[in-house]
């Protein structure tokens, strides 16, 4: 490209897997507009994931209960319909580059075990309510039964579910599958780190190629989207996006693992899980650490904790297993624990953030609808429901946060093998205390504003932070903007 300026149809800031994914979907959408992809580099989510296309798997106690998670439920039933033809239309493109295999298969065995609590158990009979409600395949099976699970004697599965319709792969493959076709796509240029800037006539980015100039732009830049945003003079009024970083390794394979094996999730994190690579390798992951902003690197405590629960309650043949490689990366939460999807307040500029844990997954459906939306000006229903500048969402009670929170703290020392004295209710008093420190935390938010569970941990180290930026969020609303939506059906 040189340092000439160069005029497009669409700028995408940000190429993880939603980045790529959009790019794709514009430029091979009728009318072929020129699309520019702008990356950068970092511990992203997409590179460090998994990667599990978990529905049912992602599946709570909580989840049929609240509105909002079941249209997150229903994106992920609506996604993994359409990942055949997207994989397919993706592999297409990218053939001529002839990559390798993106490591892709089928089935979930997810596991009770004895280092649980009863937020699994829940978690167990709400699996089994959205398969019936959907029509999806759950099926009973014998723990002893599952291919490649050797778990410690004191942390064998009490119960074991197979999800015969869970798909996965490599996540690292898949990104090289999406380079390929990007790559192959006439109307498509990559540049690297780049600065977005708004003009009166739209957009302009600007890298060490040259400067880019775009009436749209679409900013997908995951845990970086309030940094990128917060450039732009005036900056549109959105949703602030934290980060919940994870780590995860990739170890030589100690038994054949046709499928996913995972444990529900749980302690905040997307449960103890081990996925199938390309090259036959396991994955194993992953911790969560939500945070203010993304970190760096991977921490020894989340390393430790991981191995620990992975060789007791997963394959302890992985204690000699070679470790291939540590991911970290940062997973992107908007501020009420929802995404971000849709256009802003500026003309022309969009955002697509937010995904936590389901954006690869969810990938295909929205570079699809927001892709449609973008050339079309065609609303979308799925995408509908979250506005980047909305009031935060909520559908819990600051008391039923507090509760599923010291839930989820409670299992976290069932898996780390806590053993109170045996002397006394320490099972009740531990679960009070989680209740009444977290009632502190919940105290401290302003009104109109419920941490979400899945961000209860930043209240402990950052409670004054988080509670600053909640406050800033409301205040910054429109005047007739409710302090707190939720969803009417």
């Amino acid at each position: 490209m040189g340092s000439e300026q160069l005029g497009v149809d669409v700028v995408v800031v940000g190429d993880g897997v939603l980045g790529r994914s959009i790019a794709y979907a514009l430029a091979t959408a009728d009318g072929r507009p020129e699309v520019v992809l702008c990356g950068r580099t970092g511990p992203a989510a997409s590179p460090a994931a998994g990667a599990m296309l978990g529905v049912l798997g992602e599946v709570t106690g909580a989840t049929l209960a609240k509105p909002h998670s079941v249209l997150r439920l229903e994106m992920a039933v609506e996604a993994a319909g359409r990942w055949p033809s997207w994989r397919e239309g993706v592999r297409l493109w990218a053939a001529a580059a002839a990559t390798d295999g993106d490591g892709y298969g089928t089935g979930t065995f997810m596991l009770l075990n004895a280092v649980s609590a009863r937020l699994d158990e829940k978690a167990f009979a709400a699996v089994r309510a959205a398969g019936d409600r959907y029509g999806l395949p759950v099926e009973d099976v014998e723990p002893g039964d599952v291919p490649g699970y050797r778990p410690l004697d004191n942390d064998r599965a009490l119960r074991a579910l197979y999800l015969p319709d869970e798909g996965f792969l490599d996540a690292r493959r898949w990104l090289t599958t999406l380079d390929a076709a990007l790559n192959a796509l006439p109307n498509v240029t990559r540049t690297g780190d780049g600065r977005l800037s708004a003009t009166a006539a739209g957009y302009n980015l600007h890298s060490v190629e040259g400067v880019v100039t775009a009436p749209v732009a679409v900013v997908a830049a995951g845990a970086w989207t309030t940094q990128v945003l917060a450039a732009l003079d005036p900056g549109p009024h959105v949703m602030p996006v934290l980060s919940v970083a994870g780590t995860a390794l990739t170890a030589s394979a100690p038994a054949p693992l046709p499928a996913v094996l995972r444990t529900p999730n749980r302690a905040y994190a997307c449960g103890l899980h081990t996925v199938p690579q390309a090259d036959g390798t396991w994955y194993v992951g992953a911790s969560a650490a939500p945070a203010m902003t993304p970190g760096a690197a991977a921490t020894a405590g989340g390393l430790r904790s991981l191995l620990d629960s992975a060789l007791g309650q997963l394959h302890h043949g992985l204690a000699t297993s070679a470790v291939h490689r540590i991911h970290h990366g940062n997973r992107p939460i908007g501020l009420d624990g929802h995404p971000l999807l849709g256009p802003t307040t500026r003309p022309g500029l969009w955002v697509a953030t937010g995904t936590h844990r389901e954006g690869l997954h969810t990938s295909p459906l929205i570079a699809q609808e927001l892709a449609d939306a973008v050339l079309n000006a065609r609303p979308s229903r799925w995408l509908a429901p979250w506005r980047p500048d909305r009031a935060p969402l909520t559908d819990w009670t600051a008391e039923e946060a507090t509760r599923e929170a010291a839930d989820h703290h409670h299992a976290l020392t069932a898996e780390s093998r806590m053993r109170p004295p045996l002397t006394g209710s320490w099972p009740e008093a531990l679960q009070h205390a989680y209740q009444h420190r977290l009632s502190e935390v919940y105290a401290a938010m302003p009104a109109g504003y419920v941490l979400p569970p899945d961000l209860a941990p930043l209240g402990y180290e950052h409670r004054e932070a988080i509670a600053a930026v909640a406050r800033s969020h409301l205040q910054r609303l429109p005047a007739q903007a409710t302090a707190a939506q939720r969803y009417q059906p």
